[in-house]
């Protein structure tokens, strides 16, 4: 089992900036093998694709979020960031991590983050 834990997520203004944290425990993985990815959803909308990271630190970005978004991991931590910059009220969503480990997907819960105008 993996347990995949958000945290970090709140209400800030637009061109503000917030840090997720995604936790991973559990037993049977390690974390340093694990491509890990956040995804968010908007109400009314589908989850999409926000950033990823490779178990060897190579990193992918949505369009909408590139240049303002960063995406980075902790190992010894098993946990993943997301440094946000620069946000705006379409950046508002739920925020999931995800990560695909033994032929399935595993998510954690998500966290709310709320750009006001």
């Amino acid at each position: 089992q993996v347990q995949l834990v958000e945290s970090g997520g709140g209400l800030v203004q637009a061109g503000g900036s917030l840090r997720l944290s995604c936790a991973a425990s559990g037993s049977g993985f390690s974390f340093n093998a694990m491509a890990m990815g956040w995804y968010r959803q908007a109400p009314g909308k589908q989850r999409d694709l926000v950033a990823t990271i490779t178990s060897d630190g190579i990193t992918n970005y949505a369009n909408s979020v590139k240049g303002r978004f960063t995406i980075s991991r902790d190992n010894a931590k098993n946990t993943v960031y997301l440094q946000m910059n620069s946000l705006k009220p379409e950046d508002t969503a739920v925020y999931y991590c995800n990560t695909n480990l033994w032929r399935r997907t595993w998510w954690g819960p998500g966290t709310q983050v709320t750009v006001s105008s």
